[in-house]
């Protein structure tokens, strides 16, 4: 005789990470929550919202946070993997203008582990929480035979809105600014290339000087940063915002001329900005060139935000943490001076 858990898939321990991660869900449910967690379909009600739907546009965004998980997996730290994805995905947006609304997680795993999940989803709420976003619904899915022996994926929905007229891009022009907000590290990109240069670091235990204390997998682990504050922050100061552009797959360079219209490129210049010591040690230890560090990861530019030059004196004193690194040029593709 047979039975559903003895095939892989262990009903109870599922219905256990529900019980764990219940009230982290709930704590970011706002009166516009209809019907959340147990619901078939989680419910959103705009006008609880405060949202005036007139000239209203929703925005929405899918991702995940790629092979970051098997470093959470080496590790034994699934802390911060739910907020890799949420503000993943809220910064996604937020490139248009939006702010988000509701989101919707997907966690699939080849062995449940109640703890494990709970970890993950409480990181998530977390993150929701101080973006005001709430959690409308999720799966948690096992799947023996789908995924490897103790490897798990992670991937998220966030629903946005922003009005007409504050839509993202618009109005770049030769001359404009760019301003990068930092990143705290590799976010939710590069994985790949990292993972393969990690043994020439001493592994992921290891604690090089320049990490001051830090482990490697420390480093590599510290979440993706959301950037929606920030954004309000310029907005709440007047400052005219041409464009934003979220620095992910691709770099600076694939990403940066994603805000551009045609025929505009971007100036960069290097050593603007302060690049964090893991790229340092990532960069050495696989001997990689300028142009694939910042292909592959973001090279400590999390976002760049572009304004009129008339604009800079105005970021720097609402957002000293940011850095005027570049200019807007009449020319395609992204320059390093």
């Amino acid at each position: 005789m047979s039975d559903y858990r003895q095939a892989g898939v262990n009903i109870a321990e599922g219905n256990r990470a529900v019980a764990l991660m219940a009230a982290a869900v709930k704590s970011t449910y706002t009166p516009a929550v209809v019907a959340g967690l147990g619901a078939f379909g989680g419910c959103f009600d705009l006008n609880q919202a405060g949202v005036d739907l007139h000239d209203s546009i929703l925005v929405a965004s899918t991702d995940g946070v790629g092979t970051k998980t098997l470093v959470a997996t080496a590790c034994a730290d699934y802390r911060g993997i739910g907020a890799d994805l949420v503000n993943h995905c809220i910064n996604d947006i937020l490139v248009q203008g939006a702010r988000p609304l509701f989101f919707l997680d997907y966690i699939a795993v080849d062995k449940l582990n109640a703890e494990h999940v709970a970890s993950i989803v409480t990181g998530l709420a977390a993150a929701c929480r101080h973006a005001g976003c709430a959690i409308l619904g999720g799966e948690t899915a096992e799947m023996p035979g789908v995924y490897r022996e103790n490897t798990f994926d992670v991937a998220g929905t966030i629903v946005g809105i922003v009005t007409r007229g504050d839509m993202l891009p618009r109005h770049v022009s030769a001359g404009d600014a760019i301003f990068a907000l930092p990143a705290d590290g590799l976010h939710t990109n590069g994985f790949s290339l990292a993972r393969a240069l990690v043994p020439q670091l001493g592994g992921y235990d290891a604690r090089p000087a320049l990490l001051a204390g830090q482990s490697i997998g420390e480093a590599l682990l510290v979440p993706h940063r959301c950037y929606v504050h920030e954004y309000t922050a310029l907005k709440q100061a007047g400052v005219p915002i041409h464009a934003l552009a979220h620095i992910t797959g691709g770099g600076i360079i694939d990403n940066l001329p994603r805000a551009l219209p045609a025929g505009l490129g971007a100036h960069i210049r290097r050593g603007s900005w302060q690049i964090p010591a893991i790229f340092e040690l990532l960069v050495a230890a696989g001997n990689v060139s300028e142009h694939d560090a910042f292909h592959a990861f973001n090279m400590g530019v999390g976002m760049c935000v572009i304004v009129p030059a008339s604009a800079v004196a105005s970021v720097n004193a609402t957002l000293p943490e940011a850095r005027m690194i570049g200019e807007v040029v009449v020319s395609e593709g992204v320059h390093f001076q």
